[in-house]
């Protein structure tokens, strides 16, 4: 999997840097628009003295159903590293649950035999809205149908309440429909109820083992039953919104209880589903139910369950043992091209992305390619809500990456910036703008060192998010206002398209950048990249953006 020299023109004489400012997106509108808001001098000087085009950056550019559905950072960072488009976990989902293929499965069939030859509870367990980022609450509905038609008698449902892919307090408009649907359900062989649940960044889903606490928050929550009691979800959501003034996503644990007793704890022999499709949030979770010796936090009990996701979250390392869809087989990435090809290559980002630069950059695999030719750095994120330190790691991550440009031993280097996706997520519009400040004083950091070595930069995004802190009215554009005034606040991605910016001053006058018609996307980094670097992309890749001949 070598790759081929150019003819005419031997490449970048230092190195190339693919910059991900994640979640900075493209968006015309200034109101609500932390990124237009933050005063950015370096990123406004690239935009008007460099060549830059618009890249698609959700919907079916990145390989999901359709283009009503925003990117997110794994299908985003799986399109940059591999320079192509594949289906990607909803579609797979949706497709599975349409064929009748889900339900044919041996795990399926293994998780409905096992409750109803034991006469025990199948529970579900996962994001609860259609935000189709993580999960869709219209793939739980499928399943709970199915368990249903399958002969299953009693399920439990635990749900992660999100207000982060979707409304920052619309769980109710979620919960509310849903107990209606599951009223059609019930009958008196069909026992099927809420047992649990909590915000999305509070308890369970936590990644990159930034924060096992919420792992084992959730745990405790969700399979031993303990917390705070409460007759509904309903009761309990208005109840802690009431005490807390939490947004959904930072809402704290309950558990739904008859008699002073949880109706949903896991007990062995039960079946359990993770019904998430995204892995990144999914891998605590289930080496928490898989791992007799996790040693990560104390299980007061390990029941004995039969455990799947929905996919396999993790291919390398085959987490979980069991999975309901296959996941895509993302190959010819562009990390095992450079590796064949002897080129030395640098990913650095913080823990909240370091998997983005890394596993989901090599096509959904841990590990390297090649041991001696790839360095991998991992700069640990403060535990703290990002709105209180918007600036997170961009200065260190930009010291690193200083460090390796000047020691002249990598040809290429990725790196991820997460300040304008995490801190975009909090909802705080006044903390997204510093973050986004922040990033725009590294970039000058970095931008000059790569002149230093005479190297050259691509300078994008994964998607949208700092550049959409308001929801906006679909005709007249305006920001939607709460109550009392305010900006109603988002903290979801964007449908926006993405910067990409080619930093060039020494080579740039032997290619040229196409022009912007509208039809780039994220799979075409990758072939511009190895294009600098003086190689042809490989045939399966997406068009690379320069013209190199």
């Amino acid at each position: 999997m070598k790759l081929e020299k150019l003819n005419n023109f031997k490449g970048v004489e230092g190195p190339v840097v693919t910059v991900v400012m994640d979640g900075i997106g493209i968006n015309p509108v200034e109101e609500g628009n932390a990124v237009k808001s933050a005063k950015t001098p370096t990123l406004d000087m690239l935009i008007e003295k460099y060549p830059t085009v618009a890249l698609k950056a959700h919907g079916t550019a990145v390989g999901l159903p359709g283009d009503d559905d925003m990117g997110n950072s794994e299908v985003g960072h799986n399109a940059l590293g591999s320079g192509q488009v594949f289906a990607q976990g909803a579609k797979l989902v949706s497709n599975s649950i349409e064929s009748g293929k889900m339900f044919l499965s041996d795990t399926w069939k293994a998780l409905v035999s096992n409750v109803k030859e034991n006469g025990t509870v199948m529970h579900f367990l996962g994001l609860f809205s259609d935000g189709n980022v993580h999960s869709h609450i219209d793939h739980l509905k499928a399943m709970l149908t199915a368990a249903k038609r399958d002969g299953v008698k009693r399920v439990r449902i635990h749900i992660l309440l999100d207000g982060r892919d979707v409304g920052e307090t619309s769980a109710l408009d979620y919960v509310l429909p849903f107990e209606a649907f599951l009223d059609t359900l019930r009958a008196d062989d069909f026992d099927v109820a809420i047992a649990s649940g909590g915000g999305r960044m509070k308890i369970t889903m936590d990644r990159y083992e930034a924060n096992w606490e919420m792992v084992a928050l959730g745990w405790k929550t969700h399979v031993e039953g303990e917390g705070r009691f409460f007759s509904s979800a309903e009761e309990a959501i208005n109840t802690l919104r009431a005490e807390t003034g939490a947004i959904d996503q930072d809402l704290d644990p309950f558990v739904i209880a008859e008699d002073g007793k949880a109706i949903g704890a896991v007990n062995d022999k039960d079946s359990v589903i993770f019904y998430n499709f995204r892995g990144d949030r999914a891998i605590e979770i289930s080496r928490a139910f898989e791992e007799e010796n996790l040693g990560k936090f104390e299980r007061k009990k390990f029941p004995k369950v039969v455990y799947a996701g929905m996919l396999e979250y993790d291919g390398d390392l085959h987490i979980p043992s069991r999975y309901l869809v296959n996941p895509p087989e993302i190959t010819n990435t562009m990390g095992e091209y450079l590796a064949d090809t002897g080129i030395k290559q640098l990913a650095v980002s913080e823990t909240q992305k370091y998997g983005h630069v890394t596993y989901f950059w090599n096509g959904n695999k841990s590990g390297k390619f090649n041991e001696e030719l790839e360095t991998y750095i991992e700069i640990p994120s403060d535990v703290v809500p990002f709105e209180q330190r918007p600036w997170m790691k961009c200065a260190e991550i930009t010291d690193k990456l200083i460090e390796a440009l000047r020691s002249g031993e990598y040809k290429y280097i990725r790196c991820n910036y997460p300040n304008g996706d995490m801190v975009g997520h909090t909802g705080s519009m006044q903390a997204t703008v510093i973050s986004v400040e922040a990033l725009d004083l590294q970039l000058a950091r970095l931008l000059s060192v790569i002149d230093e070595v005479h190297g050259a930069a691509i300078i994008t995004a994964d998607h949208g998010n700092a550049d959409e802190m308001c929801e906006y009215d679909k005709k007249t554009k305006a920001p939607k206002l709460t109550k009392d005034g305010r900006y109603k606040a988002k903290t979801s991605h964007t449908l926006n398209p993405v910067p990409c910016i080619i930093y060039d001053n020494f080579t740039n006058d032997k290619y040229t950048v196409k022009k912007d018609e509208g039809k780039f996307g994220l799979s075409d980094v990758a072939a511009t990249a190895v294009n600098l670097l003086g190689y042809k992309a490989p045939s399966m890749w997406d068009e690379s953006i320069v013209r190199v001949d």
